[in-house]
């Protein structure tokens, strides 16, 4: 705006006077006089004006007497020119407004600019208020969470009220010379509710809340970072008792001279601040801090010692019961059917966040919607489930090949996790494409486990081969596809776990043999290095490839001898392009019983 301003006047002052004065020599100006051309001759000061018959105006700048007397004595000899004398000063005070014009913006521009960069008018946060802490501050208007909004990390909260109850009742731990932990560590995977239950202590608490971000302190000035963690804590220490969350805490605390270059100078000092003024307040301060990462590996140990952050609270992905819980808190106020089992939404959503969760509800009220109900039924629950892990369905048809060559793959997977004895059950085949997959056979876990035995890994492990070996048994070796690209993946990962990581390797012996892993800085991933020889390595190779092509005999075996089952498998997929665990189970059920058997051959 302002140099627009500017702009305007310097037209203005330019050509805001019509046809400007045309300037001439003496000889030129005596002629026009003479040719009847200039009738007025004006003098004002050092200026000679003559005036035209057309009223545009002849100008001569002169600072002699003598060329005034030769005008004068001019017109005195041609009666028709009239001259007209005056002390002139307008064009004295244009000039001096036009002068003083720019000054006047250059300093109404200084004192715009000062407003700004001191926080006036709302321009707070720029250069003289750098040092300023951005944490938000909740006083009246804490978070409105509480912990009954929080469902799936019990134990999480747990720890927390303790937090809660020392902020509402300090006396009780002050009478018994206890140090109520300065600063808790929530830890975790993203998206299972480690900043909620920041808020819902907040809320529960009822006391001020400091909400920041680890990132918002580190700046492109040096020192800025460690001024706004001074003035973070200065502000706390006036609102005491009061909770300082410090959300993705791993961006300002991460270990010290780590990567190729040393360190980041700027950040160190941050951290370094952090740390002093974790350590300078007393137990009885009040101020509580509460930090959030999924990187704790990385934090620096001097952050984590006993007086800082003496206690860490793990967040880690719901239970069964957890999902459930979930499930029901955001499925509040939303129109569900009653034939929504949320038991089963709970079985199939295993490894999911709550994040997750609060997703995959939306999805399916978004899908509702999409159909014009005034309910969300299940069927949403479940299209809104594929479309979150595997993408939205895709529009284009397959060509008849492909769907028949996609049906004996799926088929093929299906098939195997039936007849291996130690598989999750199937909920759901298709051949239907979404996302980057052209079909899929879904689980459905029955429980949450944590830890699986070496015969359960190999049976899954034929579970992934089973598409890759029902294409070669049924179009034959040279016909194999690209389709199984991401099931040889996961079962040569497993694989090598099973010899590096968890010692199921008779030839290996039961040794940790992983790479070692560092922080993810500039520099430690090129650092990386194995604890083991050369001929180690080509150990573990062959012993990966050994316990692949194993299964691989075992599951090409399986298909062979149930080809039947598999033809009558794949041709229900190519007709119906979706099949459910009752269907599937059905064919089996009947081929067995025209084979008089109790279950198919393995």
């Amino acid at each position: 705006m302002l140099l627009a301003a500017m702009m305007f006047f310097l037209i203005w002052a330019m050509w805001g006077q019509g046809i400007p004065p045309k300037t001439i020599y003496l000889n030129e100006f005596l002629q026009y006089m003479e040719d009847g051309k200039i009738t007025v001759v004006k003098i004002s000061g050092d200026t000679i004006t003559g005036i035209g018959t057309d009223g545009r105006e002849y100008v001569i700048d002169t600072d002699t007497e003598a060329v005034k007397d030769i005008i004068l004595k001019k017109a005195l000899e041609l009666k028709d020119v009239n001259v007209i004398t005056a002390k002139d000063t307008s064009y004295l005070y244009w000039n001096i407004f036009l002068n003083f014009i720019p000054t006047l913006l250059f300093i109404v521009l200084i004192i715009f600019m000062f407003k700004q960069m001191s926080g006036a008018g709302g321009g707070g946060g720029q250069a003289f208020t750098f040092a300023k802490s951005k944490a938000k501050l909740f006083l009246d208007k804490r978070p409105p969470v509480t912990f009954d909004d929080v469902a799936g990390a019990d134990e999480a909260k747990q720890e927390l009220m303790e937090v809660v109850d020392f902020l509402k009742n300090p006396a009780k731990y002050k009478k018994l010379g206890a140090r109520i932990p300065k600063g808790v560590l929530l830890v975790g995977p993203p998206g299972c509710g480690k900043t909620l239950l920041a808020r819902a202590t907040a809320g529960e608490a009822g006391v001020p809340f400091f909400s920041v971000s680890g990132s918002e302190f580190v700046e492109l000035f040096v020192g800025v970072g460690a001024a706004r963690v001074r003035d973070l804590f200065q502000q706390a220490r006036k609102h005491a008792p009061c909770i300082v969350f410090i959300d993705e805490i791993d961006a300002v605390g991460r270990h010290r001279g780590a990567g190729l270059g040393g360190g980041h100078d700027e950040r160190e000092q941050t951290l370094n601040q952090l740390l002093v003024e974790m350590d300078g307040f007393d137990s009885y301060s009040g101020i509580i801090v509460l930090a959030a990462t999924n990187r704790p590996d990385i934090l620096d140990p001097a952050l984590l010692r006993p007086g800082r952050f003496d206690r860490r609270v793990v967040v880690d992905y719901p239970d069964k019961e957890g999902r459930k819980k979930i499930l029901q808190i955001h499925m509040r106020g939303k129109p569900v059917d009653s034939t929504v089992d949320v038991d089963v939404l709970a079985d199939m959503t295993v490894g999911f966040s709550g994040a997750d969760l609060e997703n995959l509800v939306n999805e399916a009220a978004l899908l509702a919607a999409r159909k014009n109900r005034d309910t969300i039924l299940m069927e949403d629950f479940e299209e809104a489930f594929e479309k979150v892990i595997l993408g939205p369905k895709k529009s284009r048809k397959l060509r008849e090949e492909d769907k028949k060559i996609t049906a004996y793959h799926e088929a093929g997977h299906a098939l195997v996790k039936k007849l291996v004895k130690h598989s999750d059950p199937i909920h759901k085949i298709s051949i239907v494409p979404r996302g980057m997959a052209l079909g899929y056979v879904m689980d459905k876990p029955s429980s949450d486990r944590v830890n699986y035995s070496k015969v359960e890994i190999l049976d899954k492990i034929a579970g992934l081969l089973g598409g890759r070996v029902a294409e070669e048994v049924v179009f034959g070796h040279d016909n194999i596809t690209t389709g199984a690209e991401n099931d040889l993946q996961r079962a040569t990962d497993l694989a090598r776990k099973m010899i590096v990581e968890w010692g199921m390797s008779d030839i290996i012996g039961p040794m940790f043999l992983e790479e070692k892993k560092n922080e993810v800085f500039l520099g430690r991933e090129i650092a990386r290095y194995k604890n083991y020889s050369e001929s180690t390595a080509k150990l573990i190779d062959a012993e990966v490839k050994r316990i692949i092509m194993e299964q691989y005999r075992r599951v090409k075996n399986m298909l062979e001898m149930n080809r039947h089952l598999l033809d009558e498998i794949a041709q229900t997929l190519i007709e119906k392009e979706v099949m459910t665990e009752e269907e599937l189970d059905n064919i089996i059920k009947k081929h067995m019983g025209e084979n008089g058997s109790d279950e198919p051959q393995q």
